[in-house]
């Protein structure tokens, strides 16, 4: 069985442990070179030829970083390292000309790194990431395949290339100026104001990219990229910031290149919008930050089941202990329930904007959801109900303790992640931490880092992880899905649920991701309105009538998949689609 040895720079602190790794390694300890100190770095360098696995590095290492991976099969040489003792990955996905092609796996499996290869930012090293590579050597390396010549025009400028970047954050940085100057200096394909509508950009055209929101950043990103004339598309994450329209709208867009005979690809974590996005899948599986491999070309519905059951049948390869399993559960009875907490009608103005929310109530034990537009003031309701803003008109009748995630996360936090458990959590330390939130949430990873470097997914887990940590009587979490792959996304669903349970509490969660909200809610409630004017909020119901309600106005159906009962988008217009319609049914059919 092959092997690889993966060191992680950032945890490793050889002044503080005095290199125990070489202390108590058997080949070592046999006068074998299996693991030495390099003179530059002063970090320790490990043989993968000469390593024999027995993992009592991994194990002595006071700060977890090291890790020896055996591989589950004998893979071929990697496509790319990034160095000694660091990441490999295995295989590229399938270039399929007029098709959506999706990729779908965990954070840290390569996913970026393929696209920055495939949109030619960089040349794969083959593995040897001590000589500088080369066009010739791919081009040679696949020769006889369909990358072959891909590479060998993507070489040579015969072919265009389009990338839209995972951070669109980060978009004011490198450009200034207005919306509108910037998308029609990239008008290439002259579909300026068909873009403009279907994103709904028409009222930020005039703005400054500076003065713009994540959301508003990431639909001007995606109309960037599309009204480019390019033969090949890569979206990174092209739905996160977005509300379930946009992320449709967003589809819609990306998906009219392939009217052109346009190639796309598409990193995704949102399986609705990647169900409806793709018409094939590629699954990564490996281990995060230690190597990546890419599956066989799958169709979309047969490799996002695969993912949801890990297990890649051709593969013969199982990724996961347990297939993920959704279930449908029955609606919860109005009135029945033992109240937690409860709230009159809610009014709050301001700037402009004004939310009115019906009078509601929470019970013990429950996860009620809300969801609708962005700029409809759910972030404005949690507030009030978390006491961090006073409602103009209405009152939150019964006092609760509340615990609090808010939207945006900080980072300005000068310690540790360590350091700032130990001042922000307040059971950090205790075996009920570590057993519910600690290991669901692989904290004990990031704890050696700074918060201000990390990354957009670790800084969510720290967050989320640092609320539940808290003792309270309701749990408010606002987007709390942001930045975390469907893994780690179904792991923060499945801890806050074992929490709120054994705490005998409860929660309340605003958020976009359609799969999200039906794996974990008992009852939700829906906002509907003008964003950035006015927004209305229904009280808590169950959830297959909110979600009808909200779909309606969205003017789009689900269905649920046979096999493993997760919700998937209709193709619009299609037959289910105008069925479903003309009876109602929105969200699924009572028999599904």
């Amino acid at each position: 069985m092959s092997r690889i040895s993966i060191l992680d720079h950032d945890r490793c602190q050889p002044k503080k442990c005095n290199y125990v790794c070489i202390e108590y390694c058997p080949g070592v300890r046999m006068e074998e070179d299996t693991i030495v100190i390099d003179e530059k770095t002063k970090k320790p360098i490990i043989s993968e030829e000469l390593c024999s696995g027995c993992g009592i590095c991994t194990k002595r290492c006071p700060f977890n970083a090291v890790d020896i991976i055996n591989l589950p099969e004998a893979l071929e040489d990697p496509i790319h390292r990034y160095g000694q003792n660091m990441f490999q990955l295995f295989g590229l996905p399938t270039i399929n000309p007029g098709s959506v092609v999706g990729i779908l796996g965990p954070n840290g499996i390569g996913k970026s790194t393929i696209i920055r290869i495939l949109s030619g930012e960089m040349i794969p090293n083959l593995g040897n990431y001590e000589e500088e590579s080369s066009w010739e050597n791919i081009i040679n390396y696949f020769k006889g395949s369909q990358l072959q010549n891909y590479f060998n025009k993507l070489s040579k400028g015969q072919i265009k290339v389009v990338h839209k970047p995972q951070m669109v954050d980060l978009l004011p940085r490198y450009v200034k100026g207005e919306v509108r100057n910037l998308l029609e200096q990239v008008d290439e394909r002259g579909a300026l104001e068909s873009v403009v509508k279907t994103l709904d950009i028409k009222p930020i055209m005039d703005r400054e990219l500076s003065k713009l929101s994540g959301g508003e950043l990431q639909r001007i990103a995606i109309a960037a990229a599309v009204l480019k004339d390019a033969d090949f598309y890569y979206f990174d994450e092209p739905t996160s910031w977005l509300d379930v329209r946009q992320r449709l709208n967003a589809v819609k867009v990306i998906r009219e290149l392939t009217n052109e005979g346009k190639s796309v690809m598409v990193i995704e974590h949102d399986l609705a919008a990647l169900d409806a996005i793709s018409d094939y899948v590629h699954v990564l599986y490996g281990q995060s930050g230690g190597y990546g491999v890419v599956s066989h070309l799958r169709g979309v519905r047969v490799g996002i089941n695969a993912y949801i059951n890990g297990f890649l049948r051709e593969e013969n390869v199982r990724f996961r202990k347990r297939a993920i399993e959704f279930e449908v559960r029955p609606p919860t009875p109005e009135g029945e329930g033992q109240v937690i907490a409860d709230y009159s009608s809610l009014k709050k103005s301001y700037d402009g904007f004004k939310l009115d929310a019906e009078e509601g109530e929470i019970y013990y034990n429950e996860i009620v959801t809300a969801f609708g537009p962005n700029g409809i003031g759910k972030t404005t309701f949690a507030k009030m109900l978390a006491e961090v803003i006073k409602p103009d008109a209405g009152k939150i009748k019964k006092k609760v303790t509340i615990s609090y995630k808010p939207q945006y996360l900080d980072s300005e936090f000068e310690g540790s992640v360590e350091e700032f458990l130990y001042t922000h959590a307040p059971t950090y330390g205790t075996n009920i931490f570590k057993s519910e939130i600690m290991r669901p949430f692989a904290i004990e990873e990031i704890l050696e880092k700074k918060v201000k470097d990390l990354s957009g997914g670790e800084l969510q887990r720290l967050s989320v992880a640092t609320t539940l940590s808290k003792p309270a009587e309701v749990y408010l979490f606002d987007e709390p899905t942001a930045f975390l792959d469907v893994e780690q996304r179904l792991v923060t669903a499945r801890a806050i649920r074992k929490i709120i349970e054994n705490r005998h509490a409860a929660s309340i969660i605003v958020d976009h991701d359609i799969v999200f909200i039906d794996y974990i809610s008992d009852r939700a409630m829906v906002f509907y309105g003008t964003p950035g004017q006015e927004g209305h909020a229904t009280k808590p119901t169950e959830l297959r009538s909110s979600m009808n309600s909200f779909l309606k106005d969205v003017g789009i159906t689900f269905r649920r998949d046979k096999e493993t009962r997760r919700p998937r988008v209709n193709k619009l217009d299609s037959y289910l689609d105008r069925n479903q319609k003309e009876i109602g049914e929105y969200y699924y059919l009572k028999d599904e």
